[in-house]
């Protein structure tokens, strides 16, 4: 019997509708889970995340398999699919609840991060120096029901057409290599 090695990923990259939409496409990820991490309230409401006075994040939970995708593919893919450049901000999307920021779940993952970000300014891979803070996970809420799946469950929304879509498709032009077929 061969023992799947499975792993725990966190990131906040701006709207977790767009992240969830994107890391389900990875070839060995096994689940995203859209919620709220890095901030002061238990158990917070989407509506209370939004007014930006509990300090979470918006983001997504990812368990992988690690002899399929690696983290580090997986911080490309982060990286690439969000500006990491603005403090608070992903587009028309303000707030502390959009910031960019890596929830490392062990030290490994925690170096990885840190040497990613660090290569990224070094070499000037932006035309701004990158923001994405890199801090331990603490606890992890899930969203409501009705952000699971989101962008599959509708495609049709304005907000899944206008932003979504164009970002899923970005990603599949560039990591074609990553999708599930």
């Amino acid at each position: 019997m061969t023992v799947v090695k499975e792993q725990t990923a966190i990131f906040a990259n701006g709207c977790f509708w767009c992240s969830e939409a994107i890391f389900q496409k990875i070839n060995g990820v096994k689940e995203v889970l859209p919620g709220y991490i890095g901030g002061t309230t238990e158990n917070p409401t989407y509506e209370e995340v939004c007014t930006g006075q509990t300090n979470h994040a918006e983001a997504i939970k990812i368990v992988f398999n690690e002899e399929l995708v690696s983290y580090q593919e997986l911080l490309e893919v982060f990286f690439a699919t969000h500006d990491p450049t603005t403090l608070n901000r992903q587009g028309n999307d303000i707030g502390t609840q959009y910031r960019s920021e890596i929830f490392y779940t062990n030290g490994s993952q925690k170096e990885q991060a840190m040497l990613f970000v660090k290569i990224l300014n070094e070499e000037n891979i932006f035309e701004k120096k990158v923001v994405t803070k890199v801090s331990k996970a603490d606890t992890f809420y899930l969203a409501e029901n009705y952000h699971q799946n989101y962008f599959n469950n509708n495609p049709e929304k304005s907000y899944c057409a206008m932003v979504v879509s164009p970002k899923v498709k970005k990603f599949e032009k560039f990591f074609q290599e990553h999708i599930t077929k």
